[in-house]
């Protein structure tokens, strides 16, 4: 999980953007966290920022300076493709690109961006909340 920070800057309102890397190993063996699950984050600017997930599961996280070059990168699916070459005579498909649909699509990894910090999460005391809002509705 990665969240982008985007603070404000004195000069010309010009904003720095800053990407730091959410880690979720050391309570993704306690939680069963769905794939879609909602959460809220905040208190980015803090040193300890919050995570609530699905309203049942508080977290507490810390920030770690990365040591060395962190990049996150990017996946998509790409189909694989045929490229016809050779001259014309024998191919009258010649630099023709064709879409092989009986294999499955592979995957292209790009880099997306630098990371500076990590902020790594651990289980809050009172873990196990319950959405205000959830109560007043029953």
């Amino acid at each position: 999980m990665e969240a982008k920070i985007t603070t404000p800057h004195d000069d010309n309102d010009h904003e720095d953007e800053e990407y730091i890397l959410l880690d979720l190993n050391h309570v993704s063996s306690l939680l069963d966290i769905p794939p879609n699950a909602n959460y809220v984050l905040t208190g980015l600017n803090t040193l300890n920022p919050t995570l609530i997930i699905d309203d049942k599961f508080k977290l507490i996280g810390e920030y770690d300076e990365t040591i060395g070059t962190s990049i996150a990168f990017t996946e998509q699916d790409n189909p694989v493709v045929h490229e016809e070459t050779g001259p014309s005579e024998v191919n009258l498909f010649s630099g023709t690109r064709i879409i092989d649909s009986n294999q499955p699509p592979t995957k292209q990894v790009k880099p997306l961006c630098q990371l500076h910090k990590v902020l790594r999460f651990r289980m809050s005391p009172d873990s196990e909340i319950q959405s205000a809002t959830a109560e007043e509705a029953k």
